[in-house]
């Protein structure tokens, strides 16, 4: 495959500007889940639930958006963000566990965004299924391979690529906008108001709406991810600030329209990906095929950006020695092929897992969401630790207080989505760090380097607490798979 041995080569890495970070952001974000934002809300929830739901998510993910701003310029010489500013702010076999739970998020996200793809497939050709069948499974696994080797081209290929697709995936996702728009009637937009009676108070309908606005919003940092290709440190919090209110307001608009043209139990039942039959329903039959060239556009696209923020996670510890030597390895072009093809790999185990697994869907979405709640918290807690010891502030105290509120909200905002989670899938979750430990002893062996301090050792044996939990949560039927 023409892959390099162990030596890096960060002088050929070919640096990026701002239009393509935010690309990066936006392509992140913009994947397969606005796709599914108008039935995923039906089922959960009434309008007056969506505007308090995207109130809140929006709130939350600016708060995450700005502290990787604020941290992206006080801390310049951290580059791979979310891995960097934990071990940063809180050693280095937390900052390791913030690195496997972005990695294994963006895999698991990885395998949903093929799910996805093959399931909207299945409207056309049965044999797809909802994404879980033979030939599904098959399929996906040639284009995660192809992805694998386009990848390994470089890494400023891929990314031209990612803001060409970016570019193209919008024009659907506008157009569905734009056309429902026209078809908005007040008094079915009034009726979809509560459906409280349905669906319950309008605080659980709120907090049951929390996993989906968050997986459609994971990718907030991806700019700060990728910065160590940025031609200006600046350019960083600049994309993460504009992708992220960008899509904020993309994805309001095409939950709002929806409701204003369509009953919620219209939508609620419309096959996933919804927007495609609720477009159907406006403009005809080729509506399908419209906006279903558009789904595979935008996954393909953003499955591009995840596998190269993922292998990006999984490179920096390498680097950094938090991770086996082999991670780090880097081809003639720049590319992090070590954790590339671990990235490929841990996909292609979760497109296996599809097979066995009764909605795969849903599944990865949740354990994508799950897995990322701990290195956005680890984030936004470094933020506030340097705002509230004075790092970083020594000639700037101006900002101090305002940066604190910041981080203190972002704070609150990933606790709460903890608690809207739910104990079954954080217990998964700890079926995912626990194991990834022996990487973690791999590494530190490899250098001769102690491998747990005190406090590592307890956080450790928690974690091993957490997956035994898990264990047995999954056998008794706790986490339905």
């Amino acid at each position: 495959m023409g892959e390099a041995g162990t030596t890096t080569h960060h002088s050929t890495v070919t640096k990026v500007g701002r239009p393509v970070l935010t690309a990066m952001v936006i392509g992140s974000m913009v994947g397969g889940g606005v796709f599914s934002l108008p039935g995923g809300f039906a089922t959960t929830t009434g309008v007056a639930g969506v505007l308090i739901a995207w109130t809140l998510a929006g709130t939350g993910m600016l708060m995450l958006a700005l502290c990787f701003q604020n941290l992206a310029l006080r801390r310049p010489e951290l580059d791979a963000g979310v891995f960097v500013y934990a071990k940063a702010g809180f050693g280095d076999y937390v900052g390791f566990n913030s690195a496997i739970g972005y990695w294994a998020s963006g895999v698991a996200g990885n395998a949903f965004y093929w799910v996805f793809i093959t399931a909207t497939i299945g409207a056309f050709l049965p044999g797809f299924g909802s994404g879980g069948t033979l030939l599904a499974v098959a399929v996906s696994t040639v284009g995660v391979w192809v992805f694998h080797f386009l990848i390994a081209r470089g890494v400023r290929d891929a990314a031209v690529v990612n803001r060409i697709v970016t570019i193209c995936k919008l024009v659907p996702i506008l157009v569905f906008v734009v056309v429902l728009a026209t078809q908005f009637d007040p008094e079915v937009f009034r009726a979809n108001f509560l459906a409280r009676d349905e669906l319950g108070s309008l605080t659980d309908q709120v907090k049951n709406t929390m996993i989906i606005t968050t997986f459609v919003f994971i990718g907030v940092e991806g700019a700060s991810v990728y910065s160590r290709h940025a031609q200006r440190r600046e350019d960083v919090g600049t994309a993460t600030v504009l992708g992220f209110l960008s899509v904020l307001a993309l994805f309001a608009l095409v939950t709002m329209v929806s409701y204003g043209a369509f009953d919620r139990s219209r939508i609620a039942q419309t096959r996933e990906p919804s927007m495609v039959g609720l477009f159907e329903g406006v403009v005809g039959p080729w509506g399908e095929w419209f906006v279903s060239a558009g789904v595979v556009v935008s996954v393909l696209g953003a499955y591009l950006a995840w596998t190269l923020m993922a292998a990006e996670v999984m490179h920096a510890p390498a680097r950094a020695e938090d991770m086996p030597a082999a991670l780090g390895r880097e081809n003639d072009h720049g590319t992090p092929v070590g954790a590339l093809l671990a990235t490929t790999v841990g996909a292609q185990v979760l497109l296996g897992l599809t097979l066995l697994i009764s909605d795969s869907l849903d599944f990865m979405l949740a354990l994508s969401t799950c897995m990322v709640l701990v290195p956005y918290l680890l984030a936004a807690a470094y933020a506030l630790k340097l705002a509230v010891t004075g790092e970083t502030y020594e000639h700037d105290a101006r900002h101090r207080r305002r940066h604190a509120v910041i981080a203190v909200l972002a704070v609150a905002y990933a606790i709460f989505l903890f608690v809207a989670a739910g104990p079954p899938f954080l217990l998964l979750s700890c079926l995912v760090y626990a194991p990834a430990a022996l990487l973690y002893v791999r590494a530190r062996t490899e250098r001769g380097r102690r491998i747990f301090t005190r406090a590592e050792l307890v956080l450790f044996l928690i974690i091993c607490v957490g997956a035994i939990a898990g264990v047995y949560t999954l056998v008794t039927g706790g986490i339905d798979v």
